[in-house]
């Protein structure tokens, strides 16, 4: 399969997460990345674990970001590499970062610097809180974006402390951003030939995968959201809104009609709450009701009730449940990548269907440095002298 970006290289001095993230879903759809590490210790992320789980000498984090990449170190204080560096980049076409504020600037390949390498160049970088402002310089880190956004004050019930994703969502969101002004800025190099700048900030991020909420927020006089007691899932929606433990799991509810919800399920109690007002204004006692009545029955009773009569509910899945189900099976979202010296591990695969196909590759994670000389032959005018670590 002809993958779309197949003729697009891309320079990447971005570590860790956000920026990886985003060169990680350019690479799914083709694109030749060359992720540019420190010689020696190389991305921060190769030896910062989030679990205790060693793969082939490097962290299970980079493993699953930096899968379908080159490595080539280059020490950005000698002036040897970073010449060699700029070779590159005049064969590129996406150089792109996630340092802060000043960095790029002090290493001499910020934009107009890369600009002058290459007229024509789409540079991209993230930051943590944009490049202006008294946070400017803060580190953007995934938690204390999600701690500084609000985020933490829409999960978990009433009584909790403020609740984090247990993923890294906005270094997530931040490298989807990035992706998608890079893939725009990239058409509009096709029409008019120009390259430009494209700037993602986590904590902007942040703010957008809330663009409900923060609307809501917006045009209710700045009324917080308040999340309920019990059974809480979205802060502004009424009941049934939900997840409601069962006699042996948990039961998930969205969005549904109440007095239709108490029919099926042979509960008088819920019949009073007849209006959809009423479903918001008294979603406590309601959830209150539910979560009771609902944890007298199996998961399976209620959902051979409630799934045919098209109310929407589901089972609350653990990882190893959800890979046995034909319904991801069918997905194929599983792949086995191999590194070089033959390591292989299972990861998971791009998620955009192209021409009816899964965009999967089967190339692993690189080495710290392994592609040095191969990139040297190939792109500049003789061996590079660092060799790989």
């Amino acid at each position: 399969m002809y993958k779309p970006l197949e003729d697009i290289l891309i320079i990447d001095f971005s570590q860790f997460l956000s920026g990886p993230s985003a060169s990680l879903r350019l690479a799914d759809l083709g694109a030749r990345v060359i992720k540019i590490e420190k010689p020696l210790t190389g991305d921060i992320s190769r030896h910062m674990y989030i679990s205790n789980v060693e793969m082939n000498g490097a962290s299970s984090v980079f493993h699953a970001i930096n899968r379908n990449k080159e490595s080539f170190t280059a020490d950005l204080k000698s002036e040897i590499d970073k010449n060699a560096l700029k070779e590159l980049i005049k064969r590129a076409d996406i150089v792109m970062h996630n340092f802060r504020p000043g960095v790029m600037e002090r290493l001499g390949f910020d934009y107009p610097s890369v600009k002058a390498i290459k007229d024509d160049i789409i540079y991209g970088e993230i930051s943590g809180y944009g490049t202006e402002g008294p946070w400017k310089f803060k580190p953007g880190q995934d938690l204390l974006l999600q701690a500084l956004s609000g985020i933490c004050w829409l999960s978990g019930n009433e009584d909790m402390a403020p609740v984090p994703m247990g993923i890294s969502l906005v270094d997530i969101a931040a490298g989807a951003h990035l992706a998608q002004g890079l893939l725009a800025c990239l058409y509009r190099k096709g029409i008019n030939g120009e390259g430009g700048l494209v700037q993602v900030s986590m904590l902007e991020s942040a703010c957008d995968l809330q663009f409900e909420s923060l609307t809501t927020f917006f045009n209710d006089g700045n009324e917080l959201p308040k999340r309920t007691k019990t059974s809480n899932a979205n802060a502004y929606l009424g009941a049934p809104y939900g997840i409601y433990k069962t006699r042996d799991g948990y039961l998930s509810l969205a969005m549904g009609s109440i007095p239709i919800l108490a029919g099926l399920i042979n509960c008088p109690s819920l019949s009073k709450y007849k209006s959809p007002a009423s479903w918001y204004k008294h979603r406590e006692e309601i959830k209150e009701i539910l979560e009771e009545f609902i944890m007298g029955k199996t998961t399976e009773h209620w959902l051979a009730i409630l799934e045919p009569a098209d109310i929407w509910c589901a089972e609350v899945l653990t990882w190893d449940k959800l890979m046995e189900h034909e319904g991801f099976k069918k997905l194929n979202m599983v792949q086995k990548v191999e590194m070089k010296d033959g390591y292989n591990f299972l990861t998971t695969s791009c998620p955009i269907i192209f021409d009816n196909e899964t965009l999967l590759s089967s190339k692993g994670t690189p080495k710290l440095g392994e592609d040095n000389e191969a990139i040297a032959q190939a792109f500049l005018k003789q061996s590079f002298i660092n060799e790989p670590q």
